[in-house]
């Protein structure tokens, strides 16, 4: 149901994915689903102009959105959980969910890559930001 039958390994990283590999298959992970948005083909003009940016960022939000109702049952499935009420303007949206879900949702036709949330530490070690 989940399985394409040809997994496309782009969609983790080969780091992403040894690092899954250690885990058990019911232990969570934070991620970052990038979902797959329809019409990013069309060319765009160089410079657009402000309606026209807010127009490209609400059709990739409302096409991440019918993806999003495709990975639902996933979610779902391997105890997934949004961390975020829907999607944003890049078509992605942060998940909490089990080592085995990741891949699942890799397989998924409706996902276009799936990272881990990483902690970003600065030089002097004082702030914390993840991202």
């Amino acid at each position: 149901m989940y399985h394409n039958n040809t997994i496309s390994k782009n969609k983790i990283s080969s780091e992403f994915a040894c690092r899954l590999s250690h885990l058990e298959p019911q232990q969570k992970v934070n991620i970052i689903v990038f979902l797959k948005v329809e019409n990013l083909d069309k060319p765009m003009s160089l410079r657009q102009s402000r309606a026209e940016r807010k127009a490209a960022m609400e059709g990739i939000r409302n096409s991440a959105k019918q993806a999003l109702d495709y990975i639902g049952k996933i979610l779902q499935d391997f105890g997934g959980t949004q961390l975020a009420d829907s999607p944003d303007a890049l078509g992605s949206i942060p998940v909490e969910i089990s080592a085995a879900g990741v891949e699942a949702l890799a397989a998924s036709d409706a996902v276009q890559a799936v990272v881990e949330e990483q902690e970003i530490v600065p030089a002097n070690d004082t702030n914390r930001f993840y991202v």
